[in-house]
């Protein structure tokens, strides 16, 4: 999921981080949706089909960028599933944009590609088929361009000689501090971007890997990912759940900042133990970017381990998804829904994870931190 760059982390799959998985040696396997499948679920109806095609035909045009690229060209001869070369890939995202922009309702579009294409499913985490989901988002946090006595934690931009920097890299603790205050005297002095009101967020803003941030002038500023240290990502979640803080059926975005607000304490102690540390930049307003250099799409972005799966890829994931009502709460739903695989991150591996791209904001943040389900991912090429 390049493991954090470019990327727009999950706040929940990042920060509780399900257990290693297994090595599997063939993640894609064709399987035939008429005979195994009913309801739908390998069919492809879309209901949200008619209510974003112009989304969709947006992020299927992003993919069709990657794949014109020499990057992709490199990829894919690389990847490691016979039967899934660039070209297929390629000419799959091409005819599947023609069926979109030409069908008239969900049923027609299924029934096309259900004659066109084959399905390859993720055989999942265990070999059964079945894949954990979780949602991710770009947030957006109140911020200054000056540090204030209410806006104390920075973000900090690209040390301009990281990549002379001696092996290992200094650690999380050593670079800002126990408190997340003491970077001024260190190898990140004056290299602070912009300066937020709450230390979680800041953490947050790194694990997220960009932000839309509103700043105390009225302006908006969004920032990206510009590099890191050489870490493995450390869960705070995790270590939530290890600790006997709480247990893991209970853990979720709003459960873990509840817990710090009441124990801000506990961040002195939790945080550092992630050592890997993230730099920004200034990104000017740009859409948010997936690990491909193209940009995500609400709904339409899907970041997998892209050691195993087809980058840029059509694919059809199938699972509860929580939507919000007409009366502001959320109610799970099953969806059947058509997406671009554009991303990846250090907590996305194994043929057993996807997380879904839900969009910018505060209700995105709502709905990425309560998709925590399991389903089917399909890779989808013609025929």
């Amino acid at each position: 999921m390049l493991d954090q760059r470019w990327r727009l982390r999950t706040l929940f799959a990042v920060l509780v981080m399900f257990h290693p998985l297994p090595a599997v040696a063939f993640p894609l396997e064709r399987i035939n949706c008429h005979v195994e499948f009913v309801d739908h679920v390998c069919l492809g109806y879309d209901a949200q089909f008619g209510q974003d095609r112009a989304a969709l035909l947006q992020a299927i045009d992003h993919s069709l960028d990657y794949l014109a690229t020499d990057a992709a060209v490199m990829a894919y001869e690389t990847y490691p599933l016979a039967g899934v070369p660039h070209g297929r890939v390629q000419r799959s995202l091409v005819r599947f944009r023609q069926l979109v922009a030409t069908s008239h309702s969900a049923r027609q579009l299924q029934t096309a590609v259900a004659q066109e294409f084959d399905f390859y499913r993720s055989v999942g985490g265990d070999g059964s088929g079945q894949v954990d989901f979780t949602g991710y988002f770009e947030p957006t946090y109140s911020a200054s361009a000056v540090p204030t006595p209410d806006y104390r934690y920075p973000l900090y931009r690209r040390p301009p000689d990281l990549d002379t920097w001696p092996m290992p890299h200094p650690t999380r603790e050593q670079l800002e501090g126990t408190d997340g205050l003491n970077a001024d005297q260190g190898p990140l002095a004056d290299l602070e971007l912009v300066w937020l009101r709450d230390r979680l967020e800041a953490f947050l803003v790194q694990v997220q890997g960009s932000a839309r941030l509103q700043l105390t002038d009225g302006s908006v500023m969004s920032v990206g990912y510009a590099g890191r240290t050489e870490y493995p990502y450390t869960s705070i979640g995790r270590a939530l759940i290890d600790d006997g803080i709480v247990a893991e059926e209970d853990l979720s975005l709003p459960v873990l900042m509840d817990y710090f607000e009441q124990h801000p304490e506990a961040l002195d102690s939790y945080l550092p133990r992630n050592d890997r540390f993230v730099f920004f930049k200034a990104t000017g307003g740009a859409p948010p970017m997936g690990n491909l250099n193209v940009p995500v799409t609400a709904g339409r972005s899907i970041a997998t381990d892209k050691t195993l799966m087809p980058p840029g890829a059509l694919a059809l994931i199938a699972l509860d998804l929580p939507m919000r009502t007409a009366a502001d709460s959320w109610e799970s739903v099953p969806v059947n829904r058509y997406v671009l695989d554009q991303d990846t991150g250090g907590a996305i591996q194994g043929p057993g994870r996807v997380d879904i791209f839900v969009g910018t904001g505060q209700a995105a943040g709502q709905q990425a931190g309560l998709i925590n389900t399991r389903g089917q991912l399909y890779y989808l090429l013609l025929r």
